[in-house]
């Protein structure tokens, strides 16, 4: 089974100054990444500076400023790495696993985010950088419209789906939907109300059921 992709353009192209050229600095924007996730967590975006993360990764305040031009190119760089871990433990998921049908993969991502959330620093704080901007991913697009278009292309992909303005629709309502839920889940607790997360899951297979009649579990 293929997984879906996240295309270049998805990404804010303007986050680095440039690429890391060599490991060593790669190793370095690294660490500065690390730091702005730990301090995210931490603090919050309001805290959060270019000084305080050079000083928790352990780089000169220059080496911050070769590569990024202020904190928000850095949570910008720190949200395009959260999506391509997102992709690729999707990816991975899809690779070990068969799926009945498309519920059984809206469970599948849902386990996926619910778990990068509990486990990964800076996810809790970004999700997909709606905290910081709701146009971190696309300059043109939310955050949320950008991921409901991946996830409508698994379900074209996938499950052989009829590609109408209703399935883009019903996904983005889907996304939006539960992506509240869930932030109410980690409001509630740290680590998940499992009854919320159940929640989420069933508000979103429900509501999908309803508009995709034609291709319900039930």
């Amino acid at each position: 089974m293929s997984s879906p992709q996240m295309d270049d353009e998805c990404v804010h192209p303007k986050a680095l100054r440039r690429q890391p050229a060599q490991r060593r600095s790669a190793r370095r924007v690294e660490r500065m990444l690390d730091a702005c996730a730990e301090l995210l967590d931490e603090s919050g975006d309001e805290a959060l500076s270019t000084t305080r993360i050079a000083e928790r990764a352990g780089v000169a305040i220059g080496s911050v400023y070769q590569f990024f031009p202020d904190k928000r190119a850095i949570t910008q760089e720190l949200t395009r790495r959260n999506v391509e871990e997102f992709v690729r433990r999707v990816d991975r998921r899809f690779l070990d696993e068969d799926y009945r049908g498309w519920w059984e993969a809206v469970d599948a991502i849902i386990d996926i985010y619910v778990d990068m959330h509990r486990t990964v620093s800076g996810f809790k704080s970004l999700h997909f950088g709606d905290a910081v901007d709701l146009n971190l991913l696309d300059s043109d697009s939310d955050n949320n419209t950008v991921i409901a278009g991946r996830l409508r292309g698994l379900f074209l992909k996938e499950f052989g789906l009829a590609d109408s303005p209703a399935l883009d629709l019903a996904v983005l309502v889907a996304v939006e939907a539960g992506d509240a839920v869930l932030k109410m889940a980690f409001r509630r607790d740290p680590e998940g109300q499992p009854e919320m997360i159940d929640a989420a899951k069933q508000l979103i297979r429900g509501f999908l059921t309803r508009q995709l009649r034609s291709w319900s579990p039930l």
